[in-house]
C-alpha cells in the first residue's frame, strides 16, 4: 500500500471522531512559524488544539517573502497578534550551504534555483535573524514575536533572547 493510501485510510478513521468545524479566526490569536521537520509535533508540544493558531511551516522555519505574506494575511484578515518561531536542533539546513545546495539542484536537474535555501550554521543566530525580519516588516500590524529552539532529542523548547 502506498503511503498516501495509508494517509487516506487514516483520514477516514479520524473523520469518524472529527469534532466539527471551528471558527476561521485562531482562538488564541497566535501564528506559529516553524520548520517542516517531521520530528516536531507542533500541536502537542505547544499545547495547541485545532482552531487555536495559524501554523506556517517551511524548510528551516525561515522568514521568506511568502512567510511575511502569510503572516500579513493572518494579522490583517484573521486577527492574530502574536508570533512564535520554532526552529530546532539538528536541522537539515545546517548540513549544507546555499551555494552547495544550488549546485546540487543544478547538477540533478540542469536548472539552478532562483531562490536561496537559506542554510545556516547557528540555530540561535537564525532565530534572531528571523525575529529581526519580522520586526522590520512594514506590513505587519503586530511585531510581537518570540523565538524558540526545539531540542529533537529531549522534546524541550528553549527561548532565544
Amino acid at each position: 500500500m502506498a503511503e498516501i493510501d495509508r494517509m487516506l485510510q487514516a483520514n477516514e478513521e479520524w473523520a469518524r471522531r472529527f469534532p466539527g468545524s471551528k471558527p476561521v479566526r485562531p482562538a488564541r490569536r497566535v501564528a506559529v512559524v516553524a520548520c517542516m521537520d517531521s520530528r516536531m509535533p507542533l500541536f502537542g508540544m505547544l499545547g495547541l488544539e485545532i482552531g487555536d493558531a495559524h501554523v506556517i511551516r517551511n524548510a528551516g522555519g525561515v522568514i521568506t517573502e511568502d512567510t511575511i505574506r502569510s503572516l500579513t494575511i493572518s494579522q490583517h484578515v484573521l486577527d492574530t497578534r502574536e508570533i512564535v518561531l520554532v526552529h530546532h536542533t539538528e536541522c537539515g539546513l545546517m548540513a549544507t550551504d546555499d551555494v552547495s545546495f544550488a549546485d546540487l539542484v543544478e547538477q540533478a536537474t540542469g536548472r539552478r534555483p532562483p531562490w536561496a535555501a537559506r542554510a545556516f550554521t547557528d540555530v540561535d543566530d537564525d532565530v534572531r535573524e528571523s525575529m529581526r525580519l519580522i520586526r522590520e516588516s512594514p506590513y505587519l500590524l503586530s511585531h510581537d514575536v518570540r523565538g524558540t529552539v526545539y531540542d529533537v532529542g529531549t522534546g524541550l523548547l528553549r527561548e532565544v533572547a
